[in-house]
């Protein structure tokens, strides 16, 4: 079969949805759906560059295709390398979307729903598990982003779907998304750069503030006021603004900034608005999440 030249119009953004059994796959391609995507769930991986190219010569219209690929699909995880290789060099630009969550997490909800795991017809449901979480690895590694769906509901999962991927220009902008968390409950998994910010004097230790969050302006002005905080943004602000333009000349399409205090709730909530405010001025598609402001 004749490929794709690279420069060839017909070539676009395409979105493939893969990660283990349980992390929020098919919320994600119903949501998809829901913002104009034409969603194909468990493809042939061989069949996958053939229906690009007929999906490109049915309708000249803005193409928006999302696949939902994981160990179900026959050959993927062995194939999927060479596949997607051959679909970059047709000219087709892949984002590679990878869900996952805890084991517990998983194991909670193939309970409630009843499910098998695909890989737990011989063995237990712990062992499918971490059977799918080996086999993936590699694809894993491949990934343009990673969501940790642990700590999120259907309806989360959904809003930051629809809300990221409403128009996919992959080749032409970076997204950026930006988390505070609390480094006792662990570092989120899909961060590109960690900072952490425990250095900071801690509002937690004052007696009017301990209750209040970083959203709040008595927090924010103790923590911006301290002569610490104005030297660590004159450092790490400039840096931001060094990386950001550098990773999209390597191609990156999505950058996570974690910023980590020892709850979540005051130091790293501050830096994160604060880092947020200072990006606007680039006109990217910005996000931002404070994973345990509400946590105990």
């Amino acid at each position: 079969m004749q490929q794709t030249p690279p420069d060839n119009p017909e070539a676009f953004p395409v979105l493939i949805v893969t990660g283990l059994s349980g992390s929020g796959k098919t919320t994600t391609l119903r949501a998809l759906e829901d913002i104009g995507y034409f969603c194909i769930d468990n493809l042939p991986i061989h069949l996958v560059p053939k229906f690009l190219q007929l999906r490109a010569h049915i309708t000249q219209e803005d193409v928006k295709v999302a696949l939902g690929m994981d160990v179900r699909t026959k050959g993927f995880v062995k194939h999927f390398f060479n596949i997607f290789a051959r679909l970059n060099k047709m000219g087709y630009q892949l984002h590679i979307l990878f869900l996952e969550a805890r084991d517990a997490v998983l194991i909670r909800r193939f309970s409630q729903t009843r499910r098998q795991h695909p890989l737990a017809e011989d063995v237990s449901i712990v062992q499918a598990i971490q059977k799918e979480r080996e086999e993936l690895a590699s694809l894993r590694a491949y990934a343009t982003r990673i969501i940790d769906t642990s700590d999120m509901t259907g309806h989360n999962l959904r809003t930051l779907i629809m809300k990221d991927y409403s128009q996919l220009t992959l080749s032409q902008r970076l997204h950026l998304h930006i988390i505070s968390f609390g480094f006792k409950y662990g570092l989120p998994p899909e961060a590109d750069i960690v900072m952490d910010v425990r250095f900071l004097p801690n509002p937690y230790y004052i007696k009017d503030l301990k209750t209040l969050n970083g959203l709040q302006g008595p927090v924010q002005e103790f923590v911006l006021e301290r002569e610490d905080t104005q030297e660590f943004l004159q450092r790490f602000l400039p840096l931001v603004d060094y990386l950001i333009p550098n990773y999209q000349k390597e191609g990156k399409t999505h950058l996570t900034v974690a910023v980590g205090c020892s709850g979540g709730h005051h130091r790293s909530v501050v830096i994160a608005e604060t880092l947020k405010e200072h990006l606007r001025s680039l006109e990217l598609p910005l996000t931002i999440e404070h994973r345990d402001i509400q946590r105990e």
